[in-house]
């Protein structure tokens, strides 16, 4: 039978469909505005007799969940930026072991504690490895919450195929709008991936108690298995890149954006073909492996790109690299938790088609 539709909080949504996909071990510590993410976790992780853990900071949460993914388990965190700040040490950690794991991050303006409201500010953060070494891990970034359910759903088993951290990049007002969701199929424990890897707790593999660390002292040999993790990475680069595509075949100038700024961006497209203004929008779903084949595609069809964001410009440096001067690449952006208006992106896209 078909699930129903069902009106829910991003936060909440998001949070449902990693139980639905199996999530067996949650750790966190509460910050706005993720905090009904984990508190969803509270309740009902324990009503499926699963790990539910308050940690006693993100610095905790983030090593309990390196430990359960070493273990085996399917395991994730979230927070907010300041608390994703402080997670980056054991995220690189997990890099460095490749381990699956997923890591939601409901951004919020910055920097500093900065405030609750939504902010773009973590591309950089995010996509470029945040902690110290040489990693990348996947970066999903949804638009709605339909997407958050069906993104977070998804990235438990990427994570697994991966074997490395996918995290869930979610502006803070994806996290609290409430919108219509079908929530995505409920994984059955004894159907997801054994681990033979993993360092034990897993009775039915008969498996040795296996060894699962980052650290390697000796050069060569780290070397070699970070040379072997980047080759990892071009085949996800190869297979995991995604977008989605408005107008762009008809349209002079392309907006660019992920998240809430990709709907914004939408509304002034659909005002802007009000006016017989033919404008296109690009969106990212995958900000780690960025869309940088497809943008170079179609700056050397001598498209102009506008990023719109909420920061001081992250993302537009990606489509700068891509674009390779092949192209005009403009930027639009509002910061401090403030959101660039469907209105604010037409005049921007009026001033740069002088019509």
């Amino acid at each position: 039978m078909a699930e129903e539709m069902r009106l829910m909080k991003g936060n909440e949504a998001i949070a449902e469909a990693a139980i639905r996909a199996g999530c067996t071990a949650y750790f966190g510590y509460p910050i706005t505005p993720q905090n009904e993410l984990t508190a969803y976790m509270a309740k009902h992780m324990l009503d499926h007799q699963r790990t539910f853990i308050q940690a006693e900071s993100e610095v905790s949460a983030i090593n309990m969940v390196y430990g359960a993914a070493a273990a085996g388990a399917r395991t994730m965190t979230s927070s907010s930026s300041p608390g994703v700040s402080l997670k980056q040490e054991g995220i690189s950690y997990c890099c460095g072991a490749d381990l699956p794991c997923v890591i939601v991050n409901v951004a919020r303006s910055g920097p500093g504690l900065g405030g609750i409201s939504p902010g773009q500010a973590d591309y950089f953060q995010s996509t470029r490895g945040g902690g110290h070494g040489d990693y990348f891990h996947l970066v999903l970034a949804p638009k709605s919450v339909q997407e958050a359910a069906d993104l977070t759903h998804e990235a438990f088993d990427l994570a697994d195929q991966w074997r490395m951290p996918v995290m869930i990049l979610a502006d803070g007002l994806i996290g609290q709008m409430m919108e219509g969701v079908v929530l995505p199929e409920n994984r059955e424990l004894s159907s997801l991936p054994k681990k033979a890897w993993a360092a034990g707790g897993q009775a039915d593999t008969h498996r040795p108690i296996n060894h699962v660390s980052s650290i390697n002292l000796v050069p060569a040999e780290l070397e070699a298995s970070v040379i072997e993790r980047f080759k990892r990475y071009d085949r996800i680069k190869a297979q995991e890149v995604r977008y989605e595509e408005v107008n762009v075949d008809k349209a002079e100038l392309i907006l660019v954006g992920y998240g809430t700024s990709a709907r914004v961006s939408l509304g002034a497209l659909e005002m802007a073909k009000k006016l017989g203004i033919e404008v296109g929008l690009f969106r990212p779903i995958s900000l780690w492996p960025f869309p940088e084949k497809r943008v170079a595609e179609l700056a050397a069809m001598g498209k102009k790109f506008l990023a719109v964001e909420m920061s001081m410009g992250q993302m537009v440096e990606d489509v700068k690299l891509a674009a390779n001067g092949k192209a005009d690449v403009h930027f639009y952006g509002r910061c401090g938790g403030m959101i660039p208006t469907e209105e604010e992106v037409l005049a921007e896209i009026r001033r740069l088609l002088k019509k």
